[in-house]
């Protein structure tokens, strides 16, 4: 079963538990792929949702820093039961030392010198590392391995 499959079918389980929050933030990421595939034409397949989930997750943690500088704990309550929702559709994530084995093996492999091959590095590194990973962790241990 896809994941694409697996969200409309938790969906439809959270409509007979009658779970309304986790039903809105179910309709929130059904909208969202969606509307991908509206713009860009296209059938997204389970790297594409996971890339979407990626992005609504980051845009729950920017959130909640927003509404805890805000003092607004009601909100920020709502954002973090949508991010642990969107979470359970991301793959498990890689460790820091697995993240950094992982950048030092393809920096390794594209003979990458300096900080002037981020650039190609960070190709690279999206293409194999994309839901896996957190990009931010990533990006560092780029920096610290073309630095070193």
């Amino acid at each position: 079963m896809s994941l694409k499959d697996q969200i409309t079918e938790d969906m439809k389980n959270a409509m007979r538990a009658k779970d309304s929050a986790r039903l809105g933030t179910i309709r929130l990421l059904l909208s969202a792929m969606k509307q991908k595939e509206v713009d860009e034409r296209v059938v997204l397949d389970d790297a594409a949702v996971v890339a979407i989930v990626d992005k609504l997750v980051k845009q729950r943690k920017d959130s909640i820093a927003a509404f805890e500088l805000a003092a607004r704990q009601d909100l920020v309550d709502i954002e973090k039961a949508e991010m642990l929702v969107l979470q359970t559709y991301l793959p498990v994530r890689m460790s820091s030392e697995e993240v950094t084995a992982a950048v030092q093996a393809i920096v390794a492999s594209l003979g990458a010198k300096g900080p002037g091959d981020m650039g190609k590095v960070m190709g690279a590194v999206k293409t194999q590392l994309a839901g896996k990973a957190d990009m931010g962790q990533v990006s560092a241990a780029v920096k610290a391995a073309l630095a070193g």
